[in-house]
């Protein structure tokens, strides 16, 4: 089949590192005993496991993608399932994926951020790290390159705390870049299903409209309505952090 779809030779043959033996070497063996060069790489992934068991069918423990996404950004699953390295288990756990969620949110910040400032920008692939691209290169080596994500991020906060726009926008090139490589970017329109997208522009109105009225009660020093307001965006999962470029919001 592989050879019938992928032809006499390709480049990557994947699978369960519980497949190694016998079923890929026995594979292999039959392709290059039929005069076939089959895979250049054999790449064999560990497992996601649960309480330090394998998902599996058979064990019941298995969890289904729309069940997980239905609790966490979908983002912030493939975030989880990306970053570790292919040949390292992952442990499934809800204090698993809320931490990548969290690890997600604070890049998301600092893009936003960023994007106030010096606007949106593309892709720019001479941009990346050498040090990132060379972890990609070394066996994917993706928990590696994520540091390098992590480190641009944190030069991108302190040019914003300086004020140095063009520094600022250096940073969010590179951490677009990278976040792009990884499939993680934002603003991919693959991230903008699972709702009306007419809702967003109703959404962004609604809420700017209840952070102009917070804002017009601290001015009036009426820090009773200013806190109400607030709490009720809370309350309804609408986070308002305060900036000097005035409030900004997110779920």
């Amino acid at each position: 089949m592989a050879i019938k779809y992928l032809g006499d030779e390709f480049d990557i043959h994947g699978g369960g590192i519980d497949l190694r033996f016998p079923h890929h070497e026995n594979e292999l063996a039959q392709a290059r005993a039929s005069g076939h060069p089959f895979a250049r790489h054999w790449m064999h992934n560990a497992w996601v496991t649960s309480a330090g068991e394998k998902m599996s069918k058979s064990l019941l423990n298995g969890a289904l993608v729309s069940e997980v996404t239905a609790q966490y950004p979908a983002r912030a699953v493939r975030f989880y399932l990306a970053v570790p390295h292919y040949r390292s288990s992952i442990e499934y756990s809800a204090d698993s994926l809320t931490e990548a969620t969290a690890s997600l949110a604070r890049i998301d910040g600092f893009v936003d951020r960023a994007t106030e400032l010096v606007g949106p920008v593309g892709t720019d692939y001479e941009t990346l790290p050498a040090s990132f691209v060379a972890a990609f290169d070394e066996d994917l080596g993706t928990s590696t390159a994520m540091a390098d994500v992590y480190e641009m991020v944190r030069v991108g906060n302190q040019a914003l705390t300086a004020g140095d726009a063009e520094a600022v926008k250096t940073a969010l090139v590179a951490v677009q870049s990278m976040l792009d490589v990884f499939g993680l970017r934002a603003d991919d329109p693959v991230w903008a299903g699972g709702g009306d997208s007419r809702l967003r522009p109703i959404l962004d109105g609604v809420i700017s409209e209840l952070l102009e009225q917070r804002q017009a009660a601290r001015v009036r020093k009426d820090f009773a309505a200013s806190d109400a307001i607030r709490d009720r965006l809370t309350t309804l999962g609408v986070s308002v952090e305060d900036t000097p470029n005035g409030p900004r919001w997110s779920l």
